[in-house]
């Protein structure tokens, strides 16, 4: 008999975030102050477009959780990427590393789905 997990592990670490569909993750966004937008993105595809305001932190690069520590934990984060499952490990590690998940925002789909919606 089989006992594995059959819920891929993206799955479960994302039913621990906040995530947002486009539409919420915007109006979140401007309903905030102290906010930050993070594209984890690589920057190749962050200069093809991204969100305003958005700053490029790859989660790909070796300086990812470096870059991620100089801000204060106190901000809002607004996490995305391509369709969301590196803005899922973002998240996690940022929750893991000591940041507040109350103030950690994935946008649930990534920038295709935000893009599809006409944002």
């Amino acid at each position: 008999m089989d006992k594995s997990c059959k819920t891929p592990r993206w799955q479960m670490l994302k039913a621990q975030l906040n995530n947002l569909s486009p539409r919420l993750f915007i109006k979140k966004l401007n309903a905030l102050e102290e906010c930050i937008v993070i594209d984890v993105r690589t920057p190749k595809e962050f200069n093809q477009g991204h969100i305003h305001n958005a700053i490029n932190i790859s989660y790909l690069e070796e300086d990812f959780w470096d870059r991620l520590k100089k801000y204060a934990p106190s901000k809002y984060f607004f996490i995305y990427c391509r369709s969301g499952r590196r803005s899922i490990r973002a998240c996690t590690l940022m929750r893991n590393g000591g940041f507040e998940n109350e103030r950690i925002f994935n946008l649930d789909g990534g920038y295709s789905l935000f893009l599809e919606e006409g944002h």
